[in-house]
């Protein structure tokens, strides 16, 4: 957990920001990821050359980053010494020449790293813009990150889902951040495993992808001894695509944050012909974008099949279907139209579900849970792809309040449904007495179908409702014309105190 003092470093770099000019909360993460990895890279060597003089031996110049001479800058055709591109000396130099070291090298230093070879971040880099704008702005923020410790991934973990909270502003083409807790929530519903391969195919800033890399090393470890488990945890588990190259940037070093250095992630449109996954993963959680322009033309030919229509959430859907294993599970939110729409895509997409899948589970959520971004009601969707069927029983939650208000502000208040609910779904043997006056409760499959296979909560509770007696309308007349009495002799009294 974030500390408060660390907290109210991060708070004074971001102002940093804000009164250099720097506005727009994805600008001010991205920057501040660019210098994080400035910083990472210096560390982790100063690391390696400790442990080497510790023991005495040589680091093969292979693998260091920053060698003995010079680098040859490209952009300026300069030789510039690798010792001025690392964080431990630039951070000491006056501002302007810091200002015009980490601008005019650094930065296109961390550009030409070894592209796809040391990172996964390293690969988004090529079409970043260095915009902070002035020296004094730089030099309070390289001063305030150099106050935190890249070596602890767990802390650095948490600031940097800290930095993520502070983000106010909404993405483009229907994203909005996914709050952290629901995530969570949705991770421990499925219970990844250090066998699984998960996929997001709307990463965004890989809230999910983290979330399951956190899950997996907490409930994994001696799982992860094993050099094949530790190997497929760094390389193969853990997939994204995003269309944004800033968030791939802002995701890829999200996950290295949290200690997974080499997940596959990638620009891609996930809903195009050029996405040709297919049977490939085991687990997908998601939050994709609901509303957003769709290249109709460039849509995969697969997923219309499925679901004829332009309607992003459905074809996410369908994505998913295509894009897991026989066997393989999805936990998706989705807006409730999804849920109840009459259109053929939507009830195509259901009838999918329900008869050629395994649908599991439709977890209603609360209308606010988006707060400030939007107001949209959301549910959350659980399948197994079995291509063979398999729904005999969907099991309902009214999911009511998640620990936070429901206005635009999103306070944090008592009050939740979320431990009820992943209690109850990992012991739905237990839901079988439950009724349709409760909170959750199982609907047979025959039941959906009749109802044109609709998946709305509120078409399937039962409400109770108590008889109100009313007194006659008479009574109710009486007791008006009393109080009138009462009001007219008051009046009079009144006067009678005036003279």
């Amino acid at each position: 957990m974030i500390t408060g003092e660390i907290k109210n470093r991060v708070d004074q770099i971001w102002d940093a920001f804000w009164t250099g000019g720097i506005t727009n909360s994805i600008t001010i993460l991205e920057q501040m990821t660019y210098l994080f990895f400035m910083k990472m890279l210096d560390d982790a060597q100063i690391k390696k050359e400790a442990i080497a003089n510790a023991f005495k031996y040589h680091v093969a110049p292979e693998k260091l980053i920053f060698k003995d001479g010079n680098w040859h800058n490209p952009e300026s055709d300069k030789d510039v010494p690798y010792k001025s591109l690392r964080w431990s000396v630039f951070k000491n130099m006056d501002t302007v020449r810091m200002f015009n070291t980490v601008r005019n090298d650094v930065f296109i230093f961390i550009k030409n790293i070894g592209v796809g070879e040391d990172s996964a971040y390293s690969r988004f880099m090529r079409s970043a813009i260095f915009l902070i704008p002035n020296e004094r702005t730089l030099a309070k923020v390289v001063d305030g990150i150099n106050n935190l410790d890249m070596n602890n991934r767990d802390t650095m973990g948490d600031v940097y889902e800290y930095i993520l909270g502070k983000m106010a502003a909404s993405g483009t083409n229907g994203q909005f951040r996914t709050p952290r807790h629901i995530i969570r929530m949705m991770v421990e519903l499925m219970k990844p495993t250090v066998r699984d391969i998960i996929c997001d195919p709307a990463m965004g800033s890989a809230g999910f992808i983290v979330e399951c890399a956190k899950y997996i090393t907490e409930h994994c470890k001696d799982e992860l001894l094993n050099e094949n488990a530790a190997d497929h945890f760094n390389n193969e588990m853990f997939n994204g695509f995003d269309t944004d190259q800033t968030m791939l940037r802002i995701g890829a070093m999200n996950l290295m944050l949290h200690g997974v250095n080499n997940p596959n992630i990638q620009w891609r449109d996930s809903l195009s012909s050029d996405n040709t996954d297919e049977n490939l993963y085991t687990l997908c959680l998601a939050n994709p974008p609901f509303t957003g322009s769709l290249d109709n033309d460039s849509v995969s030919k697969s997923l219309l099949a499925i679901t004829n229509t332009k309607k992003t959430e459905l074809l996410f859907v369908a994505l998913f279907l295509r894009m897991l294993v026989a066997g393989g599970r999805c936990a998706s939110i989705v807006p409730d139209g999804v849920l109840f729409g009459n259109s053929k895509g939507h009830k195509s997409i259901r009838t999918e579900l329900v008869d050629k899948h395994r649908l599991q589970a439709v977890i209603s959520m609360p209308a606010g849970v988006f707060q400030p971004y939007s107001g949209v009601s959301t549910a959350i969707l659980i399948f197994t792809k079995t291509n063979l069927g398999g729904t005999d029983k969907v099991w309902f939650y009214d999911m009511k309040a998640d620990g936070f208000t429901l206005d635009q502000k999103r306070t944090e208040c008592e009050g939740s449904d979320i431990p009820d609910v992943i209690k109850r779904f990992h012991n739905l043997a237990g839901e079988e007495s439950r009724t349709r006056k409760d909170q959750s409760f199982f609907v047979p499959v025959d039941d959906i179908r009749a109802n044109d296979y609709d998946l709305s909560i509120n078409k399937y509770k039962e409400v109770e409702r108590e008889k109100v007696e009313y007194e006659k309308p008479e009574v109710i007349l009486a007791r008006i014309e009393s109080l009138e009495e009462e009001i007219r002799q008051a009046i009079v009294d009144f006067r009678k105190m005036m003279g």
